[in-house]
């Protein structure tokens, strides 16, 4: 097997973001640890040496003018067997409310009144380990008893939110992203827990995407990206989520509730919850059944 190389920033918590898109512009699988200590992160990417050099330098110069912090870039190799072994055992059965997220490396079984997903060993983001996802999850628990009929996951990355929205609601869900990599993750794993046709998932630019359109209006939406993309979709998303349906916003730091949140309030949208997991914020937001009237002067 070939080598690989991890390439990783040390950042301070309002960083993380800006150097987490860097890294995906180059890396497979990106990954996200705090030090308990010094309170800073780790973003951590895996990649084959010398693939996309000039993607991670021109994303690493967009991170440090977007944060105000110029971070240092470490490189280490390792062989490709090492890595899965580690991610492996950095991948223990995540329990989170009513589903368990269990890797592929570990004995299968199963456990009444649980959904259980099966996942990939070597996907190290979207396992729900971390923060955002497992807010979202916790999310969806309070809101299946709306049962929302047309489901949409935007950024679906490995397809846990859209799987466990599949599983849990039993409706068909539209799971879509901007990489191909993650669209082939996604639809390995949706095969892997026999939930297709029932999750399809296509490649494609989010909301600007005509599959994605005509598949609206939503009742229910997941969108578990960054702060900055967040914002700048509110609108498409108020038009694209039915009357009285929800969206589920994650991939927020606690400081950048208030941006996302006034961002979509402007597009008449509600805010219902706010789901906090390891230092990570989701966002419960409703569209009201009914237009609102301006009240009499």
């Amino acid at each position: 097997m070939r080598a690989l190389e991890t390439v990783s920033v040390e950042v301070p918590e309002a960083a993380v973001p800006a150097y987490e898109a860097a890294l995906r512009m180059a890396c497979g699988t990106v990954g996200f640890f705090r030090h308990d200590r010094s309170g800073e992160w780790r973003v951590e990417g895996v990649k084959e040496p010398g693939e996309r050099e000039a993607a991670l330098a021109d994303g690493l110069a967009l991170a440090a003018t977007a944060s105000g912090f110029a971070a240092k870039l470490v490189r280490r190799r390792i062989p490709a067997e090492g890595w899965l072994a580690r991610t492996q055992a950095a991948f223990p059965e995540q329990r989170i409310g009513r589903f368990i997220l269990r890797g592929t490396h570990l004995p299968e079984r199963s456990e009444p009144g649980r959904i259980t997903l099966l996942l990939d060993a070597g996907v190290a983001f979207g396992s729900g380990e971390h923060g955002s996802t497992r807010g979202c999850l916790r999310a969806l628990e309070r809101v299946a008893h709306r049962r929302p009929v047309r489901v949409l996951d935007l950024g679906t990355g490995s397809g846990v939110l859209a799987m466990a929205a599949a599983r849990l609601l039993r409706r068909p869900v539209l799971g879509v992203d901007i990489e191909p990599w993650s669209v082939r993750t996604a639809s390995d794993n949706a095969a892997r827990n026999r939930l297709r046709p029932r999750l399809r998932c296509i490649l494609a630019d989010g909301w600007r995407h005509r599959a994605v359109r005509m598949a609206g209006p939503f009742d229910l939406v997941f969108a578990n990206i960054l702060a900055r993309p967040l914002c700048a979709m509110a609108r498409d998303l108020a038009r694209g989520l039915a009357p009285g349906g929800t969206a589920i916003l994650a991939g927020l730091l606690g400081a950048q509730m208030r941006l996302v949140l006034a961002a979509h309030r402007r597009q008449g949208l509600r805010l219902e919850q706010v789901v906090c997991e390891q230092g990570w914020t989701t966002l419960v937001l409703r569209k009201p059944a009914k237009p609102e009237l301006c009240p009499a002067r």
